[in-house]
């Protein structure tokens, strides 16, 4: 076998922990007995950003036959540190061994991956992995910021991190929150309301360049994929190593339409009963009667509660397009693409 095939072949093969691992011991929570093991490790990583088609590419590739990926889309693994809490940690992975079940039915002949968008905003993600799976691959998914900014921002409004439901004034309530004033009652991931913070492409993409190395780091922009799923789906498999010809299910791929939160007490009332439904034994007894609630009614609920977002401010949009021009610059450097002038960003 020539050489050049054989370093291709074990680049592609299926990962196990190495033995032992020692590297972040500590931070990854891994036991005696666990860095005795010889478990299935993912081979690639989806890591991000949040609301830029994660999990678009996460159900297009997990289609693909020689392709595993859990049921669990986003494990958070390697981006939490010991003791942290983070909304919805109840169900994740605590331990290394823990983590690694979740690889356990993949195939001999199959790439093992997972998608945790919170990795590319980690600041040690990036190392955990290597120093765990040195071989790894990751695939990160930017988008343009202002739209990014946009969608996150309803997200966290939605999901109940965020009470600011204006942009604007959220964006300038940042250098109070690195404070810790200003911080919703019960956001217990303070770290997500630093909008800005989260475009840092150069920097981010960065991390995984050291760690990994930038062959072993493919960039999507989010753009490519929402027009040219398939397309975009099958270069990130080509990626990857597998074959890129067989057949992919892109039906379930598209992305919901993004709504705005109309009222901030009923929109908090509604997010009580979703948590309740999730602890139905440990729910008010108030809460246990609404979920009793038909589903026509639920339905008209929500269209009451939510309605499609407004267009962003024009002047704050500038604003932000001036502010991130570096960073839209470095990324197109780095593709080999004139972003400023697809996105806007030219002065």
């Amino acid at each position: 076998m020539a050489p050049e095939r054989a370093a291709a072949d074990s680049a592609r093969s299926p990962a196990a922990v190495p033995d032992p691992v020692r590297p972040h011991d500590g931070a990854l929570g891994v036991t005696g007995a666990e860095r005795a093991s010889t478990r299935r490790l993912p081979d690639f990583f989806i890591v991000g950003h949040e609301k830029c088609g994660t999990t678009a590419l996460y159900r297009i590739l997990r289609s693909h036959p020689q392709i595993y990926m859990p049921e669990l889309k986003e494990p958070r693994f390697f981006a939490r540190d010991p003791g942290s809490r983070q909304a919805g940690a109840g169900a994740l992975p605590r331990t290394l061994d823990a983590y690694l079940d979740l690889f356990a039915d993949a195939g001999d002949g199959q790439l093992a991956g997972e998608a945790s968008p919170q990795y590319i905003r980690s600041p040690k993600a990036a190392e955990r992995i290597a120093a765990v799976q040195p071989a790894a691959r990751a695939i990160a998914i930017l988008r343009e910021p202002v739209s990014f900014l946009r969608s996150f921002h309803l997200a966290c409004v939605r999901e109940g991190l965020e009470t600011q439901r204006d942009l604007g004034k959220a964006l300038a309530l940042e250098d109070e929150r690195r404070l810790g004033r200003s911080i919703p009652r019960g956001c217990r991931a303070p770290g997500r309301l630093l909008y800005s913070e989260h475009v840092r492409y150069a920097e981010q993409l960065s991390r995984f360049d050291r760690a990994l190395s930038a062959d072993r780091v493919h960039v999507v922009v989010y753009d490519d994929l929402r027009r040219e799923n398939e397309r975009t789906a099958r270069a990130a498999l080509s990626f990857l190593g597998v074959d890129e010809t067989l057949a992919i299910d892109i039906s379930n791929s598209a992305g919901r339409p993004r709504k705005a939160v109309r009222g901030g007490r009923t929109h908090r009332l509604a997010l009580a009963l979703k948590r309740a439904r999730r602890r139905r034994g440990d729910s008010p007894g108030v809460l246990r009667a609404l979920d009793l609630a038909p589903a026509w009614l639920e339905g008209a609920a929500r269209r009451v509660l939510y309605s499609p977002p407004p267009p962003i401010d024009a002047k704050l949009a500038a604003e932000l397009r001036v502010r991130f021009r570096p960073e839209v610059a470095a990324l197109g450097d780095r593709l080999g693409r004139d972003l400023l002038r697809e996105w806007g960003y030219e002065q």
